[in-house]
């Protein structure tokens, strides 16, 4: 799994909100990159709503959210439809993202995983499962004048 202090690897993935970049962010705002194992399933649902539900305070602090899954690009839109996802969800059909960022477990199903990038595309924090809010706003307010 990629480290804090490794740089990011960089992807390009078609998502709900075209195609995205994530070293497009360079310079500009940070990532916070949510690999979730499937879409509408309860766990998955809570988390990505929790993040659409702080989307206001990860933006005041330079945050852009993007989460990642191997499903379908229409099963992603479906999805972000019904819960007004208004953040990219990236269609990494062939896991080789998942797979770069080391989150994928031993059957080949992805390992939630919550990893925050700086604006130079380093990893800054990574946590496993599905974190708070609060310990990613803190982890955030760590990042503060060093990027």
């Amino acid at each position: 799994m990629i480290q804090p202090g490794e740089f990011a690897p960089d992807f390009t993935l078609e998502s709900t909100q075209g195609r995205f970049t994530l070293s497009a962010l360079r310079g500009h705002q940070r990532a916070l990159l949510i690999f979730y194992p499937r879409d509408n399933t309860p766990g998955c649902t809570r988390q990505l709503c929790a993040a659409r539900d702080a989307g206001l305070s990860y933006a005041a602090r330079g945050v852009r959210v993007v989460a990642v899954n191997p499903g379908s690009l229409a099963s992603h839109r479906r999805w972000a439809e019904n819960n007004g996802f208004e953040f990219p969800i990236c269609a990494d059909e062939g896991k080789a993202v998942a797979a770069a960022y080391g989150v994928l477990g031993p059957l080949g199903q992805i390992q939630r995983t919550v990893f925050l990038v700086d604006r130079q595309g380093v990893v800054r924090w990574v946590q496993p499962g599905n974190p708070s809010t609060t310990e990613i706003l803190a982890a955030v307010s760590a990042l503060d004048g060093q990027d």
